[in-house]
C-alpha cells in the first residue's frame, strides 16, 4: 500500500520498496511451479530476475522491449495507471537489459497481441533455449 500511493505521488520505488513485493512473487511461483503459471511483473534489474530464478530454477522471462516514448504514450493512455507518465523515465533508468541472460525471450511490445501470444506459446513449447533468443520477425 506504501509503494502505491509512492508511485501516485510520482515518487520512483527504490530497491528496498520493491524487496517485499519480490519476495510474495518468488513465494507465488515457488507454490505454483509443480503445476506452472504466468507472472507479469517489471523485473527491472537482474538482481530481480535472479530473486526469482531462485525460487524456481529454470524459470524463463518475456522481455516486452519498447522505447521510453511508446511507454509514455501507453500510460498516458490508462488513467487509472498506478503512477504518472513522469516515473516512465525512472523506470528505464533502472532497466537492465535482460537480452544476454538465458531463458529470455525478447519480442516487440508493439507487436499484434496475437503475435506475441503465439511466439511465446512456440518458445515455452520448443522448451528451454540455450541462451538467449529473440522472436523471427
Amino acid at each position: 500500500v506504501q509503494s502505491i500511493g509512492k508511485m501516485r505521488s510520482g515518487v520512483a520505488l527504490t530497491d528496498a520498496d520493491r524487496h517485499f513485493w519480490l519476495d510474495v512473487l518468488a513465494n507465488e511461483l515457488r507454490t505454483r511451479k509443480s503445476v506452472g503459471c504466468v507472472l507479469t511483473c517489471s523485473a527491472l534489474r537482474q538482481r530481480y530476475r535472479d530473486h526469482l530464478r531462485q525460487a524456481v530454477p529454470g524459470l524463463r522471462f518475456v522481455f516486452l522491449a519498447l522505447t521510453p516514448a511508446q511507454a509514455r504514450e501507453r500510460v498516458a493512455a490508462r488513467p487509472a495507471h498506478l503512477f504518472p507518465v513522469s516515473l516512465v523515465a525512472s523506470q528505464f533508468e533502472a532497466l537492465e537489459d535482460p537480452s544476454h541472460e538465458p531463458g529470455v525471450l525478447r519480442l516487440d511490445a508493439t507487436a499484434p497481441l496475437e503475435a506475441l501470444e503465439a511466439d511465446v506459446v512456440r518458445w515455452v513449447r520448443a522448451g528451454e533455449p540455450v541462451g538467449p533468443v529473440k522472436a523471427a520477425p
